[in-house]
């Protein structure tokens, strides 16, 4: 990983809210899910918080790395419909050799819908994989 990167860095990612980043479809199979409202789904909000958090870092991978996400905690505060853009604002709160960690903040325009802290592990694919596929094989 290149030392880009310090704590106090500060990032903003912004996405638009499309019908299909909603509750009921989250788990399209569950009949719990289908009865859901049409807003933006806490499991998607998660995703976009990792999304926001890979985008500040992924200018530091070197040749063959990347990152995994290794920790989240996060508040869904408030209901975002399709249509609205959320922003996602990082702050690196972290940096412990390959692990570095963000508090995160969305806002959606008219609302302030989550905040917390996620972390990520900065890996290389040629030692991480072939551990995947071991498990894979049951090995």
């Amino acid at each position: 990983m290149l030392p880009l990167l310090k704590v106090g860095d500060r990032h903003r990612f912004t996405y638009l809210v499309p019908p299909d980043k909603t509750v009921p479809h989250l788990y399209p199979e569950s009949p719990d899910w289908q009865a859901m409202p049409q807003v933006f789904a806490t499991g998607f909000m998660v995703g976009l918080i990792e999304w926001a958090c890979l985008d500040h870092l992924k200018p530091c991978f070197e040749a063959g790395e990347g990152s995994l996400g290794v920790f989240i905690e996060a508040s869904h505060e408030a209901a975002t419909p399709p249509g609205l853009t959320v922003t996602v604002t990082l702050e690196v709160d972290k940096i412990d050799g390959r692990r570095i960690g963000w508090k995160v903040e969305l806002h959606d325009g008219v609302d302030q819908i989550g905040q917390g802290r996620h972390e990520r592990m900065v890996v290389r694919w040629d030692r991480f994989l072939p551990k995947v596929e071991a498990k894979k094989s049951g090995g």
